[in-house]
């Protein structure tokens, strides 16, 4: 490596962007609606009871650029631009002639990329008067970023905490907490649907899907309440987007395009922020992205874009959400108790889904050891412990640059960084002790919960 070449690719804070990316405009064909229960296309008003009207305008707009509000730059000045960093040695320890860069979003306040969204949710809930956000979280990650988010307006925050992760991830509960937030492990005694769960299962470990609906119901039953959710709906993939867009502006610095774009995907918010400004180029036959492949990585034991159903399903798993377009492993899906690697969520966002459908995304679905062997290699290597969920990512770009070995080409290699570890090192605990277990989410229980998919005509 040259002493003249940079490991780190940054941007002054005048050229973070101004404007957020919908990739909407640029679908091959246009996205399918959400539909109500009765099977028609849901309107704004039926989404008043839990959005605000600029998260509602947003989630339906085909508007290619979207302005981001001067006070959300504001706080996003705390961290971002975030470094566009090149991987030296890791390249090093793999032998690839590949170049590998990742995006590091673990520089926010909550140490993910959660709060590019965090943040203006919370904002626009603010401007409308809203006085309390409930949401759901898995791994912790997205809660600690509402809670941040809520106490930069003055915003009180309830958020149901996947019960299984309430106990593997403690220090993210006490991060929200920290930042005034109230949590409790879902399924609770707080709402219909948690008694419910609990009636049939007091064990119950809990599923996003299902604090998700605890989150809707109070949020829907209160007029000061609003629900915030950290990924799937298209309005987060479009604050996600300045990822992908600094990406952009910092390898234009360094002369380089991605060959291959990798991002883990639970819900989708992560890698459609980091891929789908660069799909954009694709859309308007740029040349430099005709050979760019997009992948999305997905745990083995949640697969829900490679084995899950193209279909219209509910986002939560009592019913109270739209009917969304996406693969899906059906609202009722509960992950395995022993899956410590995030990205829980049965669905997968709807622009991710119809991409993929369309073939645009490749999915790739990955075992959990695999992706903790890969996170304590770029940790090693790269001195940063990398999130559960980021090492999906790593995982998939060291198997692309082992191929770029076998095949000698000089590939370059770009993935999602998406935050680090620090707060997830009781799963690092449990990898080390070998308490973790590979899990294949068996094709018959997966037959089983897609026959309850609703019925749309």
């Amino acid at each position: 490596m040259s002493s003249l070449e940079p490991s780190r690719i940054y941007l002054d804070p005048a050229e973070m962007p101004t404007h957020w990316y919908n990739v909407a405009a640029d679908l091959p064909t246009p996205p399918a609606p959400p539909l109500g229960p009765d099977g028609e296309v849901v309107k704004p008003e039926q989404m008043q009871a839990i959005f605000p009207d600029a998260i509602i305008e947003q989630e339906m707009s085909a508007q290619r650029w979207i302005e981001i509000p001067e006070e959300v730059r504001d706080i996003y000045r705390l961290w971002r631009p975030s470094p566009l960093v090149r991987a030296h040695r890791l390249e090093a320890a793999l032998g690839t002639p590949a170049k590998i860069f990742y995006k590091y979003e673990g520089v926010s306040p909550a140490g993910s990329h959660k709060p590019n969204s965090a943040v203006p949710q919370a904002f626009y809930n603010k401007q409308a008067g809203i006085k309390r956000l409930t949401t759901e979280t898995g791994a912790g990650q997205w809660g600690s970023s509402i809670s941040f988010a809520g106490q930069m307006f003055g915003l009180d925050v309830r958020v149901y905490m996947v019960n299984v992760s309430y106990h593997q991830k403690p220090y993210r509960r006490l991060m929200m907490q920290t930042w005034g937030a109230e949590v409790f492990a879902s399924p609770s005694e707080l709402t219909q649907t948690g008694r419910d769960a609990l009636a049939k299962d007091a064990n119950n470990p809990g599923s996003l899907g299902l604090a998700i609906s605890e989150a809707v119901e109070e949020a829907a039953s209160r007029a000061d309440t609003n629900y915030t959710l950290g990924s799937v709906l298209n309005h987060v993939l479009l604050h996600q987007s300045i990822i992908g867009l600094e990406a952009k502006t910092q390898f234009d610095k360094i002369g380089l395009y991605p060959d291959v774009i990798v991002g883990p995907c639970g819900g989708g918010s992560s890698f459609g922020g980091i891929a789908f400004p660069f799909l954009a180029d694709k859309a308007a036959g740029e040349k430099r992205a005709e050979r760019l492949r997009c992948v999305a990585v997905e745990p083995t034991s949640c697969p829900t874009l490679t084995q899950g159903a193209y279909a219209y399903d509910f986002g939560d798993a009592s019913g109270f959400t739209p009917l969304m377009k996406m693969y899906t492993l059906g609202h009722d899906f509960m992950p395995p108790g022993i899956h410590a690697g995030g990205l829980r969520y049965h669905g997968a966002s709807s622009l991710v889904s119809q991409l993929t459908h369309e073939g645009l995304v490749e999915p790739l679905a990955v075992p959990q050891l695999a992706t903790f062997d890969a996170g304590v290699q770029f940790a090693r290597s790269e001195g940063i412990i990398p999130a559960p969920e980021s090492c999906h990512a790593i995982r998939a770009a060291i198997d692309e640059a082992l191929a770029a070995k076998a095949s000698g080409e000089p590939k370059v290699i770009l993935f999602n960084l998406t935050g680090h570890g620090h707060f997830d090192m009781t799963s690092y605990d449990r990898y080390f002790s070998g308490q973790l277990e590979d899990f294949a989410y068996p094709a018959d229980a997966i037959r089983a919960s897609l026959e309850h998919l609703p019925k749309v005509g």
